[in-house]
């Protein structure tokens, strides 16, 4: 099953895919968020669609207590609106550190504070993705 992993942001998404296996999460890309929430669904829609993607996995910004908080029910909000657009399930789980961890692993690569940037978006999606299927893909 291929999937698409995305991870929310007010700027940016990253975004994820797997493998058709179904068993590795590589980063895909970064959108950049336009002025309107429907033009950058759409632009995931294409993505979900030239990529044959058949889930869309949106990390859910859980607070390390185990609560929601405002991001995360933005994230909610987000991906059920994303959910009228796309023709594929979209499902959430659980981001929490997703972004520690992408952006740790960018500086063991000894990539520059400029470019993590530019790549920590897509790889925290990748983290957040190969999680859940490392996880059984849960729904």
């Amino acid at each position: 099953m291929r999937a698409l992993g995305l991870d929310l942001g007010t700027k940016r998404i990253g975004l994820a895919t797997s493998d058709i296996s179904g068993l590795i999460a590589t980063p895909h890309s970064t959108l950049n968020r336009s002025s309107s929430v429907r033009r950058d669904h759409e632009s995931i829609a294409r993505i979900v669609e030239s990529e044959e993607v058949e889930i869309v996995v949106v990390g859910l910004p859980i607070r390390m207590n185990g609560e929601l908080g405002p991001a995360a029910e933005a994230a909610n909000r987000e991906a059920a609106k994303l959910g009228t657009v796309l023709r594929v399930p979209v499902i959430m789980f659980d981001e929490r550190m997703t972004t520690v961890a992408a952006d740790r692993a960018l500086k063991e690569a000894n990539i520059s504070a400029s470019r993590r940037r530019e790549f920590v978006d897509r790889v925290a999606a990748a983290v957040m993705l190969q999680t859940w299927l490392d996880r059984g893909c849960p729904r």
